[in-house]
């Protein structure tokens, strides 16, 4: 009797069923398909032409960290960008935590705000791991820092001597950031740190080999900070940058005399070219990249 169902059954919806099943066991099996953009040169060489590869990363082996997204900034137009970004930013890692991707939140310096959370808990307790090669020790902002390492980088392709604010009138250099912004949510298996060691310990006991970077700003603190690119490649991870999510400190008036935003553009070809990968937000939601109001190249 099972045999003649089965024999009766139409031959399309047999197909259709199993080209069903096969396509939701790939989506399982494939986790998270990145289009990641690179351009690898050692310093004094000649630019190179980008190349773009696609990656299939285990979302349970991967984390992103979330880069000094505070609440406030000195500078009256970085913080505005950081504003814009903060709504797109959490709605991009909702959809990294249905993936089953582990997210690290580092507001520099603003720890404290969160010493009673189980999120800050966690990254407190979470068992020391030795790290590959020693931490830097060096301290900037609050933090440790990794500066630039003229063997394997050149430097930066914008002058931010002058900090990088791009206001008419120029804002005061200070520190009011307490917190990060509010426009992104923290989930119940979430980690807050802004501590290298920490962060070593959070990527060993999930055995996290894939980090991804978000957050401002990326000629300074994505770069520089203890839990950042150039600390995460020293370390060995295999690190990429999500080059919408991220902005830049580089005011107009300074070289190369471009706009603020062709000025990130060029930061992020600088990553690509000495440090680690980048792709866009749509590659894990599946919607438009991010692009900040006031880039004239977003009304194109």
């Amino acid at each position: 009797m099972l045999r003649f169902c089965l024999a009766a059954y139409p031959v399309a919806v047999i197909t259709l069923a199993v080209a069903t099943f096969c396509f939701a066991t790939d989506q399982t099996a494939d986790g998270l398909t990145l289009n990641l953009r690179e351009r690898p040169a050692a310093p004094g060489k000649g630019a190179t032409a980008a190349t773009e590869k696609k990656v299939n990363w285990n979302p349970k082996k991967t984390a992103i960290v979330v880069c000094d997204m505070w609440d406030h900034h000195w500078c009256k137009s970085a913080e505005l960008r950081v504003g814009e970004l903060g709504g797109p930013m959490n709605e991009m890692l909702k959809a990294a935590r249905a993936k089953g991707v582990f997210v690290i939140h580092a507001p520099s310096t603003c720890t404290d705000f969160y010493k009673d959370t189980p999120q800050r808990k966690r990254a407190r307790t979470a068992p020391f791991a030795k790290t590959p090669v020693p931490l830097a020790t060096a301290e900037r902002w609050g933090t440790a820092w990794n500066w630039p390492d003229g063997t394997r980088e050149a430097v930066l392709p914008v002058d931010d001597s002058d900090m990088g604010c791009d206001c008419k009138v120029k804002c005061e250099i200070r520190a009011p950031w307490t917190r990060q912004t509010a426009a992104i949510d923290f989930a119940d298996g979430d980690a807050i740190t802004d501590n290298g060691q920490e962060t070593w310990n959070l990527l060993t006991e999930r055995g996290i080999e894939n980090v991804i970077l978000c957050g401002v700003h990326l000629n300074m603190c994505v770069l520089g900070r203890p839990f950042a690119i150039r600390a995460l490649v020293r370390q060995g991870k295999t690190v990429a940058l999500m080059r919408d999510m991220t902005d830049t400190m580089y005011n107009p008036s300074h070289p190369p005399g471009v706009s603020h935003f062709e000025g990130t553009d060029k930061v992020v070809e600088h990553v690509e070219r000495y440090w680690c990968p980048s792709f866009v937000s749509t590659d894990l939601t599946g919607k438009p990249a991010f692009t900040f109001q006031a880039d004239p190249r977003a009304k194109k």
